[in-house]
């Protein structure tokens, strides 16, 4: 009996390892941990991606209002 093969899948369909998203979106690992973890067992990239730019905006955003202090 030979293994099934699923070809169908595609990188785009598996999780993200914690590493590779970090360095992706310029995170420190915890960080990513954290967006990762938040978006539940198994997200797609995409909610990942999407919510790592979240992040990213809302810090920019925290960031310039505190540079006017």
């Amino acid at each position: 009996m030979q293994p099934q093969i699923d070809i169908g899948a595609l990188p785009e369909d598996q999780p993200y390892e914690v590493t590779s998203f970090a360095r992706k979106h310029g995170l420190t690992v915890p960080v990513a941990d954290a967006v990762l973890f938040a978006k539940g067992p198994s997200p797609s990239r995409a909610a990942c991606d999407t919510a790592a730019l979240a992040l990213l905006c809302a810090v920019a955003q925290y960031a310039s209002k505190q540079g006017g202090r």
